[in-house]
């Protein structure tokens, strides 16, 4: 059965010494925000690694497969529906028959735990129909300005036997020394109603924010950590509070350092919640 209730909630990351989320317009650099230099990092960039965490943590496990995955041919993927329906398909187009056609895309939300939970539009040669999802998230935006460096590193090795007589060859990395980021994140009971996203996918994906980067290391990200996950739950499916009066109840509190300037740790931060005058609202902290 699906979800019940209406969610937000508002998760908390930090980098050290890393590139969160490089932009690949600008060389890789982490991405930021030009007018206040606070650092971004892409909602479809954290879906990714939830993604793979849901892979690693629940394969081979029916209903858990990943649909947008590296290597991944979606028109294979949205044939498999047909396959299994024994339903022709036809170029671009989904059957005729509306009963066909909502059973072809109820089979692909069914299957793939990122279709029921963050939508997709698998329109294709092989046309599966397309999902909005319950599960939304938008930019990560640091909590001030950060300044990344960019480093020059050297390699022993060469790649052509031309350049054999050179000592080593050069390359650059960008990095942000410490950075703290917030995103907001918010869970529709009415669009899980149609895509089937139940209480035991909300808990995958609670594990997956709470534990993603500990099996996302690379040099290229430097020390990533999950900080803080605060849950709001609304005691209704439409939910009892707009959303931005739940956020400002987030606050963050500069306690190390100037305001407005890099932080060097975590331990710059205090968050706390204020939960007065939530009627209607739990709020539950998992991290």
């Amino acid at each position: 059965m699906s979800i019940q209730n209406r969610y937000e909630f508002v998760y908390f990351f930090d980098v050290t010494n890393g590139n969160p989320n490089g932009d690949p317009d600008a060389g890789n650099m982490p991405r930021l925000d030009p007018e206040s230099s606070k650092g971004l990092v892409t909602d479809v960039c954290l879906k990714r690694k939830i993604r793979n965490f849901v892979e690693l943590d629940s394969e081979n496990q029916p209903g858990y497969e990943i649909y947008v995955k590296d290597k991944g041919v979606l028109n294979l993927q949205n044939k498999r529906a047909y396959e299994a329906l024994g339903i022709e398909s036809e170029a671009k187009k989904l059957p005729k028959d509306e009963a066909k056609a909502r059973d072809i895309t109820a089979w692909m939300c069914k299957n793939f735990f990122d279709i029921r939970t963050f939508g997709a539009v698998m329109t294709t040669e092989v046309n599966s129909g397309q999902v909005r999802g319950p599960v939304q998230l938008a930019f990560a935006q640091s909590i001030d300005p950060i300044v990344p460096l960019e480093i020059s590193i050297t390699r022993m090795a060469v790649t052509n036997e031309k350049d054999l007589e050179k000592e080593r060859t050069m390359g650059r990395k960008y990095i942000v020394p410490y950075a703290l980021y917030r995103v907001h994140g918010f869970i529709s009971a009415n669009l899980a109603a149609k895509t089937g996203f139940s209480d035991e996918d909300l808990v995958k994906l609670w594990q997956a924010l709470q534990l993603m980067f500990e099996h996302d290391r690379s040099a290229a990200r430097g020390e990533m950590a999950a900080r803080k996950l605060i849950v709001f739950k609304h005691d209704s499916a439409l939910g009892s509070l707009p959303a931005h009066k739940l956020f400002d109840a987030v606050k963050v509190e500069r306690v190390g350092g100037e305001s407005g300037t890099p932080a060097s740790g975590f331990s710059d931060y205090q968050i706390r919640v204020d939960s007065d005058g939530l009627g209607g609202v739990s709020v539950e902290e998992l991290l």
